[in-house]
């Protein structure tokens, strides 16, 4: 049986300084994380609310998933909840073209495991909603229908808006004996202090080289050259990479930072900027990790630094550095900040992006 302790639930009659064993397999990196997380199933320690925070495709979903299975068993039932699959993108894409009303009276949850509940964000915001966590709230007072414990991951917890991030405030305050929640998040401190307070934080890292290049050869990926560098040791981005889609849209982010820049007339944005109006589908931060990573290497260019991400881009990344100064690619960076954050707003892609350059070009 389980019993209260500070910090987690204990295991009664199990040993503190239990051995560690590999029970959370095929996970790739950030060993130390998960050796952590061993020790707990094996203490019979484990905490009511974690936090896996880090960079995007580091694998904080995947761990949740591995850890729910080595707590509940039923894996290939707990797989099926892969966000990342076919089947659950398809389905995500056909919830957005659903009314709001429709949407808040069927809340978003997958569960193929009858004790592992996963709530990722929903609609064409990608949101968790309000609806969603009172539905978290309601299901969390259910007993498990196997073995001892509930898991239930929240997916991207940094997309709550206000009122769902207050509601669940209250699940953590007091959370059920049986139940184990998982909370993932790009970054931590766009959380409320008050969650991340009430949960044990793991910080997920980018894996090293020779570990991607490991996965990478593992995986029968293809473009290595290419796939790896932009893929900044996230395993995750590095299988869902589109080569193809990315040079698109880097050629058109390119073009908006020489316009903003005055090195090209407007007008040569416009046809980019018609198309990119003309994809309902594209999501305009598709559009902003894209900018990121070219400012990054516009800084490193200008500075002389290693690890540029587009390497074939070299000559142009040269040419621009040596027209902007700091202090714009420091506005720039900022002006990218801004849109991120109004991304939970239904903003115009390309309307965004116009006054983007427009903006720039004022510094």
């Amino acid at each position: 049986m389980l019993t209260r302790r500070r910090g987690g639930l204990q295991r009664e009659g199990a040993a503190l300084d239990a051995t560690t064993e590999r029970v959370i397999e095929n996970f790739q990196g950030n060993r130390d994380t998960v050796a952590i997380l061993e020790q707990m199933i094996g203490a019979g320690r484990i905490h009511h609310t974690m936090l896996f925070a880090g960079p995007a495709g580091v694998g904080k979903a995947t761990l949740a998933r591995r850890f729910a299975a080595a707590l509940l068993g039923g894996a290939e039932k707990i797989q099926k909840d892969d966000l990342s699959s076919p089947e659950n993108q398809a389905m995500l894409a056909e919830r957005e073209k659903l009314p709001s009303d429709k949407r808040n009276d069927d809340p978003l949850l997958l569960s193929s495991h009858p004790d592992f509940v996963t709530f990722p964000p929903d609609g064409p915001l990608r949101q968790i909603s309000i609806q969603q966590i009172r539905l978290l709230k309601d299901r969390a007072q259910l007993k498990p229908l196997r073995g001892e414990w509930r898991v239930f991951l929240i997916d991207g917890v940094d997309r709550a808006n206000e009122q769902a991030a207050n509601s669940l405030l209250k699940t953590l305050e007091e959370p059920p004996s049986h139940l184990i929640l998982i909370l993932t998040a790009q970054n931590p401190y766009d959380l409320l202090p008050t969650i991340r307070s009430r949960a044990v934080q793991f910080q997920l890292g980018r894996l090293p080289d020779d570990d991607m290049r490991a996965f990478a050869r593992a995986r029968g990926m293809t473009a290595i050259e290419r796939r790896l560098p932009l893929a900044a040791g996230s395993p995750g981005l590095a299988v869902s990479l589109d080569i193809e889609t990315y040079d698109r849209r880097r050629e058109a982010m390119f073009k908006l930072l020489e316009v903003g820049a005055g090195a090209a007339p407007f007008s040569e944005w416009v046809k980019h900027s018609e198309y990119i109006s003309a994809r309902k589908t594209e999501k305009l931060d598709y559009y902003l990790d894209v900018l990121y990573v070219l400012l990054e290497d516009l800084l490193l260019v200008q500075n002389k630094g290693e690890g540029v991400r587009n390497p074939d881009l070299r000559p142009r990344l040269e040419s621009l550095a040596g027209r902007v100064s700091f202090d714009w690619l420091r506005s720039a960076v900022r002006k990218v900040d801004d849109l991120t954050e109004l991304l939970r707003r239904n903003i115009q892609k390309a309307i965004a992006l116009d006054a983007f350059a427009l903006e720039l070009r004022s510094v």
